[in-house]
């Protein structure tokens, strides 16, 4: 394990003053109000619907409506964030993935929370380990690299990087994943044999009106900044994507499984666990939790077509 003490090592620590300390531990001892299925991914209990972080840092795919980010950054107030994540905890979603951690450790300090962390790191080729560094000291359990650094890391070349960055994560004792949009990420980082806990890959169908049309869907070019897939599609071969990771024994988190919202969650968490996925991430605002919560319960007890054995 890392030798840094982390925020969420320090919250148990004589210096929280008693205030605060009363508030955590009363936290602590709240158990969710819904019984929501987890599973082991590296170690840590993770809830099967984590929440993603985009949403509230105003990271969105809006396609043709650019005042989208600032429209989520105004609606993403500290409070809300920490409303958000308090209602996940209520419901049974005890892991949050995101970039950054300003709005866990606000809230892990302020309101005594226990949702975990999933880190997106973002390496670079001159500088593997500062960002990943950054997630460790600040409370992570678990990091990924992300899933443009994965995709472009692959397509130049250089999966050998991909193989350091998790062995830096696995040496400070966190849960090491790679993320991708391109089916080509977990395939390249199989036959190299990078010993990953988990991958993080994208999983949606493409029958939706928006989708961009197949004879223009091109391989890396997601998240590339590429005017070609209209900001509009995030995984162009969805079947072979569903045939692949039959084969691979890492578990797999699926995300963009709403499409950046143009699919419902009734039909794209179905169409993600039925396909394979052991996890799946999805952004959700403070008004979608209960029901994405009880969406996909409801699923994930009637799951039955299932080809890919769970791996988590």
């Amino acid at each position: 394990m890392s030798k840094h003490l982390n925020s969420r090592q320090f919250l148990g620590n004589s210096l929280v003053n008693p205030a605060a300390g009363a508030l955590v531990a009363a936290k602590a001892s709240a158990e969710p109000a819904v019984d929501f299925p987890t599973a082991n991914l590296g170690g840590t209990r993770v809830s099967r619907l984590i929440i993603g972080g985009n949403q509230f840092s105003g990271w969105s795919h809006s396609r043709d409506l650019p005042y989208l980010r600032e429209l989520f950054r105004a609606y993403s107030s500290d409070e809300r964030v920490m409303d958000t994540l308090e209602l996940c905890e209520e419901m049974g979603i005890n892991t949050m993935l995101s970039g950054g951690s300003r709005h866990l450790n606000k809230y892990w300090k302020e309101r005594g929370g226990r949702i975990q962390w999933i880190a997106q790191v973002h390496p670079k080729t001159t500088d593997l380990t500062t960002n990943i560094r950054q997630a460790i000291d600040n409370g992570a359990v678990a990091a990924y690299v992300q899933g443009g650094i994965g995709d472009s890391f692959v397509k130049a070349g250089r999966v050998d990087l991909l193989g350091k960055a998790v062995d830096f994560i696995k040496q400070n004792g966190l849960a090491a994943g790679i993320g991708g949009h391109s089916i080509e990420v977990p395939i390249a980082v199989e036959k190299a044999g990078i010993p990953v806990d988990f991958y993080m890959k994208t999983l949606h169908h493409g029958n939706y009106w928006s989708a961009t049309p197949k004879r223009e869907r091109v391989d890396f070019n997601v998240d590339s900044g590429s005017l070609l897939d209209h900001d509009n599609i995030w995984s162009i071969t969805p079947e072979r994507t569903v045939e692949v990771m039959k084969t691979v024994k890492k578990s797999w988190i699926a995300f963009k499984v709403l499409a950046a919202g143009a699919i419902h969650p009734r039909d794209g968490f179905k169409y993600a666990f039925e396909n394979g996925a052991d996890f799946v991430c999805a952004g959700m605002f403070d008004f979608q939790i209960r029901e994405n919560v009880l969406i996909a319960k409801d699923i994930l007890s009637a799951t039955t077509r299932r080809q890919r054995p769970w791996i988590a």
